[in-house]
């Protein structure tokens, strides 16, 4: 059984799984940090200075500046700013896996696409061809 495990684990398909999940739990950082700290700044800026990690609405009662501050005193938020960031980095994660994986199929294509080499001659014509050769320089 330990052995049927291992064949399993080793499989290719497997280790390719996950060295993918790999690279995209780190590909999903950068992601995050182009929308929080690259995207959303000039975004908020151009919507008039909105911020949209604070945006939120407090269930219950107390206002809070902050959804830091709402969060520091317990209460329960509704962080629709938080939701916003999440789906726009989503939205890039999905156009950019889209974009290599379109890049992918064309190389798949233009490999497929590529004529196959001819199929090198027998070992026997080979030989005669290089004894036709000598014969012709010394006749």
């Amino acid at each position: 059984m330990l052995k049927e495990f291992k064949d399993f684990a080793m499989r290719g398909n497997v280790v390719d799984l996950a060295v993918g999940f790999i690279l995209g739990g780190a590909f999903s950082t950068i992601v995050r940090s182009l929308v929080d700290d690259i995207l959303m700044p000039p975004l908020g800026l151009m919507l008039g200075g909105v911020d949209f990690t604070n945006l939120f609405i407090t269930l219950g009662d107390g206002e809070y500046a902050t959804l830091a501050a709402a969060q520091e005193a317990g209460a329960a938020t509704i962080n629709y700013g938080m939701f916003i960031n999440n789906v726009i980095a989503f939205l890039i994660l999905a156009f950019a896996l889209f974009m290599i994986i379109k890049g992918m199929n064309n190389m798949q294509k233009k490999k497929e696409e590529a004529p196959a080499e001819p199929p090198a001659p027998p070992k026997e014509q080979v030989l005669l061809e290089e004894i036709r050769d000598l014969l012709a320089k010394k006749g």
